[in-house]
């Protein structure tokens, strides 16, 4: 058990609270009776015997865990969504403790029995400012929780499939709930003109005497004062651990190219390559969820004085069986001078596509399949972050191949992309870019493989499918979702060439058509029957294995 994983199982928890009570809202867009039935329901769910003191672990562990991890990271370039989780989870409590305090509390210390009918008053008739920091409330810690779900979620198999639903459910509750606080609001405003309901529905067993709102109110006071300590104690020390770094001194980390940098003992590699802005590749932020932030040690003295790595690093690295000298640098933090080597190389921004926008025409293309062998394999054996940075790695190198040669990179298939030629360019000159293309794809992809083959432990091998003619090209699509597109035979018939390549043994398919139109002479072409098709077509088989 990681702390990785008690910071996950204690917010799975706390989300599900919030949604109950965020789906609990909403049914005041029915009606007062729906809110309370609700509230029956969720209060069945919540404060039994069983989950109410699971309820209490987790928030008190979560707001244990987001005081630890203020106090841990270490500010170093911190992405934008890393500080609006921390900043929210942080400020939820501060928001919260008042509610807290006023309803269950109030329930177990002084026996009031709250219900919709009387917090209601309270946020809309007695202290409308209440009312703004309830919805507050409700926002932030469902941002909070939203941001914690995407971190876990966002490089699962099926996220990409699954990713626009969540969104939308992720927009649709907290509007559908804050539309029910506001009805059952505006209900409770008009009730409120009725002394008798007043009378009714505010006696002492429901909003308590004088006294006992002034001991709710110290207790209320003593917990806002207790967070604000527990802040201020996090804030000292980590002055006081800065400090202890100064005293203590700094040590150097060596990086290839004759790179040295300075940092305070107890820094991670990662944060050393950030604090300097080294490119550093890391996939999942410096989380040791993944492993394309590991080094190699090259110091042999330096790897025997390594500190031991945790039980969570220490699974990781097994998990892709690691060799001794190999560590993830955001778990890695030296004592000493070392000399540390990035094995994955960090991503490249992807450049933007130059397809024109225009309406669809039939237009001459030279259409492009690039697909890679064997993922499937390749996700067996490693983590998923690690796969998914392979094949990302693999996709950016063939489009800067791509577009180097002058092509375009159209539509990313999964492992493959479907690049187009000729867009930009007359029938040759955009045949000829084509056939430039695979050769610059074949010096890419080696030096990936270059890069990659000290931790890979494999090459990574690919099919090429290349064929000329006439396509539908331009901006497809419904009213919501429109992008460039390529429709035709051309593009079906270089999609089956290179789905071809495997079974013939060759790198790549380059049919007749391409060298027509580039005006090049070919010496040898051979004869082959793709599936649903009768004619017989003559391509070149290039790279012949």
């Amino acid at each position: 058990m990681t702390l990785r994983q008690v910071r996950l199982g204690t917010g799975l928890v706390l989300f599900g609270y919030v949604l109950t009570h965020l789906l609990n809202h909403a049914l005041g867009n029915i009606s007062l009776a729906a809110l309370d039935a609700g509230l029956a329901v969720a209060s069945a769910i919540w404060l039994n015997p069983v989950c109410l003191p699971v309820l209490y672990i987790a928030l008190t562990g979560h707001l244990l865990l987001g005081l630890y991890a203020l106090y841990e990271r270490r500010y170093f370039r911190w992405r934008g969504s890393d500080v609006a989780q921390l900043v929210l989870g942080l400020a939820v409590p501060l928001l919260l403790i008042n509610h807290i305090v006023a309803t269950r509390i109030a329930f177990s210390t002084e026996g009031l029995e709250k219900g919709y009918a009387q917090q209601l008053y309270v946020f809309w008739v007695a202290s409308p400012q209440n009312g703004v920091m309830q919805a507050a409330l409700l926002i932030l810690a469902w941002v909070h929780g939203c941001l914690g779900l995407f971190f876990w979620l966002r490089l699962k198999p099926r996220f990409s499939a699954a990713g626009p639903w969540l969104l939308a459910g992720a927009v649709l509750v907290p509007v559908l709930a804050l539309l029910g606080f506001v009805q059952g609001g505006r209900s409770i405003a008009v009730l409120a003109q009725d002394p008798a309901w007043r009378a009714d529905a505010l006696k002492p067993i429901h909003v308590g005497l004088p006294e006992q709102a002034a001991r709710l109110r110290t207790i209320r006071d003593a917990l806002l004062t207790s967070y604000a300590l527990a802040i201020a104690i996090v804030v000292i020390a980590r002055g006081l651990r800065t400090l202890t770094e100064m005293r203590h001194g700094t040590i150097r980390i060596n990086y290839p190219g004759g790179r040295v940098v300075r940092v305070p003992r107890g820094t991670s590699v990662l944060e050393a390559s950030q604090r300097h802005n080294i490119p550093h590749a890391s996939v999942c932020g410096g989380r040791g969820r993944c492993s394309t932030c590991r080094v190699r040690v090259c110091d042999g003295d330096g790897v025997r004085s390594l500190p031991a790595p945790s039980k969570a690093e220490l699974a990781v690295l097994n998990r892709i069986g690691a060799t001794p000298g190999i560590r993830l640098a955001c778990q890695l933090k030296p004592i000493r001078d070392l000399a540390v080597t990035p094995l994955f190389p960090p991503r490249r921004p992807q450049a933007r596509r130059a397809e024109p926008a225009q309406s669809s025409e039939e237009r001459f293309i030279v259409a492009m399949f690039v697909d890679l062998r064997g993922s499937t394999q390749l996700a067996e054996e490693r983590l998923p972050y690690d796969t998914v940075f392979i094949i990302n790695r693999f996709l950016g190198t063939v489009g800067d191949a791509v577009r180097e040669a002058g092509g375009s990179v159209n539509q990313l298939l999964g492992d493959g992309m479907l690049a187009l030629f000729g867009l930009q360019t007359d029938r040759v000159s955009g045949a000829r870019q084509a056939l430039q293309a695979v050769d610059f794809i074949s010096e890419h992809v080696a030096g990936l493989n270059r890069l990659l083959a000290a931790d890979l432990g494999q090459t990574l091998r690919y099919g090429i499918g290349l064929h000329a003619g006439m396509a539908i090209v331009g901006e497809m699509g419904d009213h919501a979702d429109t992008r460039f597109a390529a429709l035709g035979d051309t593009v079906n018939v270089a999609s089956r060439l290179e789905g071809m390549t495997k079974s013939l043994g060759c790198v790549a398919l380059v049919s007749e058509a391409v060298y027509e139109a580039a005006q090049v002479d070919v010496p040898a072409l051979q004869r082959i029957v793709l599936k649903g098709r009768c004619a017989a077509l003559k391509v070149m088989l290039v790279d012949q294995l």
